[in-house]
């Protein structure tokens, strides 16, 4: 009896999943190609789509309603999550780009707590020893590449790994900490990259889109996303660790 009431429990449960995933389709072909819009045309939105669709069924296996997130909320994230999981697997860039833009972090880093102010383009270059054009391209390569989002250090889209055995009160703790040092972290970029990361993240426009807007190439808004997304790292370095790009 008590094993037939477990397998009908886990029927309803399989059925209100496929349920769930039926009705928020939607929602992964949205989050799909609004990440592809922001890739090279080498990405393959179906493959994205694909991983999505996982990212939903665990959402939807896995989703406590009183943890209080709305569940599109929820979803969201991990589906999001799944997909960058899948770019990171076919990632196209050479590890010489991510061992230099781990380096340009750390130099940024060092310019930044000896002058007391946000280093420049020019000084992280001299920094690297490379000519400033060159730097410009590493950071448009990079960005282009998607292996300067913060996401890259996350699990679910944004937030430090947090230790798994560490208690749940100590864990939200902690991204409530990390929340508020990468809001400090924003605050204090320069101008021009703070409205770069709040047209991009926040209205979603796509790097031409931004060009138009600022009246300047898409190269140039690709080098200056870029610079910003550098520049969070280096400041947030105790957070994401000495090998925040891999």
């Amino acid at each position: 009896m008590i094993a037939h009431a477990g397998s009908e429990y886990r029927a309803v449960q399989r059925e209100a999943a496929s349920d769930v995933v039926a009705r928020h389709a939607e929602l992964v072909r949205r989050i799909a190609h609004h990440l592809a819009a922001r890739l090279p045309p080498s990405v393959d939105v179906d493959d994205l789509i694909q991983a999505g669709m996982i990212g939903l069924i665990e959402a939807a296996r896995q989703y406590d309603a009183s943890q209080g997130a709305a569940f599109e909320t929820y979803a969201s994230i991990r589906i999001r999550g799944a997909m960058i999981d899948e770019i990171r697997r076919g990632d196209w860039v050479p590890r010489s780009v991510h061992r230099r833009v781990r380096e340009a972090a750390e130099a940024t880093r060092r310019i930044e707590q000896r002058e007391g102010r946000a280093a420049s383009a020019s000084e992280v270059a001299a920094a690297l020893g490379m000519p400033l054009g060159d730097y410009q391209k590493l950071l448009e390569g990079a960005a282009r590449g998607h292996v300067l989002s913060l996401d890259a250090q996350s699990d679910d889209g944004g937030e430090p790994r947090l230790a798994a055995s560490e208690p749940a009160p100590e864990r939200d703790l902690e991204r409530s900490e990390f929340q508020a040092a990468l809001a400090a972290a924003i605050a204090g970029l320069p101008e021009r990259e703070q409205l770069v990361l709040s047209l991009y993240y926040e209205q979603e426009l796509n790097l031409r889109e931004i060009g138009a807007v600022l009246g300047v190439t898409e190269s140039r808004v690709c080098q200056v996303h870029g610079q910003a997304m550098i520049r969070l790292r280096a400041r947030l370095a105790e957070w994401t660790g000495s090998d925040v790009i891999e």
